[in-house]
């Protein structure tokens, strides 16, 4: 995923905590965050390799703004971040005092990486497509594959042509999921649905995208998969119906998108907050805090199609969802590229 520019600007313990809190005890001190003083703001910062308006650092970012006005912290950050700048912005933040950086790192995995070594007294944490490292490198992702079937459940009934779409990305394990789960959850209402599948080779790309939703549209596709920003605006200019993706976006499009898959950053921004004043933030995988069961993604309000959309398709998608919410229905994680029929 790219300058930076500087701006300031406004953004209970689990389970998983409390296990932390009673095994580290005196490693305390050790731990990013551990003088923390209570009467001061926590110093929060986020560097972003795409503009701010591409949905997913934009979800960070809302979140991020959100914890500004909740958890008192101050908040800055830097976006259009090249991989070439990715070190520098890392350690202009921590040398600036502050005691989590959060972001996207998934072009600059290696300089990310050792770069956060370099300040172990400074939590980062970063979306990344491997793991977490000691001491003080944690890393989450977008696990929204959830609301993403939900969604291509409902696409799968209100195809009238019989072939959905999908305008993403790249063919990488973070996309591929989301894309699949949408055709999955297609398939099991419509086992015939067919599906057309195209990749931009960009995460902002908007002209790309509508280009490649334009020819899947010509190509009879008539519910789409806006997994990138520039998809919408293909599907109102050809009067289709959409699905979005990352972020509830019915105003791109009121009449054309139905619903989508939303990801809420502020659960695990909310989490990640917590350790570090408390002084026990350590290297951990925080996905799980992206879960439809966490808070952390959840399925976009139909907002006019509420009145459009059958009764049954609805019920269909309700009941699905207790499932998921219950531990009843696992939605398969598939990260293999897909391709169209």
């Amino acid at each position: 995923m790219e300058n930076r520019k500087n701006k300031s600007q406004s953004t209970g313990l689990s389970r998983r905590d409390v296990l932390e809190l009673g095994a580290l005890g005196l490693a305390a001190a050790m731990l990013p965050g551990a003088a923390f003083a209570k009467d001061k703001k926590l110093k929060v910062a986020a560097i972003f390799a795409t503009p701010i308006e591409e949905p997913w650092d934009n979800q960070i970012h809302v979140a991020l703004q959100k914890a500004e006005k909740e958890l008192g912290i101050e908040y800055k950050w830097s976006e259009k971040v090249q991989t070439a700048d990715f070190s520098r912005v890392m350690r202009e933040y921590a040398q600036g005092g502050y005691q989590l950086v959060l972001g996207d790192a998934f072009a600059a995995e290696r300089e990310s990486r050792r770069t956060a070594k370099q300040f172990p007294k400074t939590a980062w944490l970063f979306g990344s497509g491997a793991g977490p490292a000691e001491p003080n490198f944690g890393v989450f992702d977008n696990w929204i594959h959830e609301p993403a079937y939900l969604s291509g459940m409902i696409a799968g009934k209100m195809s009238k042509s019989g072939t959905i779409g999908a305008v993403a990305a790249m063919g990488i394990p973070e996309v591929n999921r989301l894309v699949n789960a949408f055709f999955a959850g297609a398939k099991e209402v419509n086992p015939n649905i067919k599906k057309k599948v195209a990749f931009i080779g960009s995460f902002f790309d908007p002209p790309k995208a509508k280009e490649a939703a334009v020819a899947q549209i010509d190509a009879g596709v008539d519910v789409i998969y806006a997994e990138r920003f520039g998809v919408i605006e293909a599907a109102v200019d050809k009067k289709i119906l959409a699905i979005s993706n990352m972020s509830d976006q019915s105003s791109l499009g009121p009449d054309t998108v139905i619903t989508g898959p939303v990801w809420d950053m502020y659960p695990t921004v909310e989490q990640a907050i917590k350790l570090v004043k408390a002084g026990v933030f350590t290297a951990q995988d925080y996905g799980d805090f992206s879960r439809m069961a966490k808070g952390g993604s959840f399925l976009a309000p139909y907002h006019k199609f509420d009145k459009m959309l059958p009764a049954d398709v609805k019920d269909l998608v309700e009941k699905k969802k207790a499932e998921i919410l219950e531990g009843n229905f696992r939605v398969d994680v598939d990260e293999n590229t897909p391709v169209s029929d």
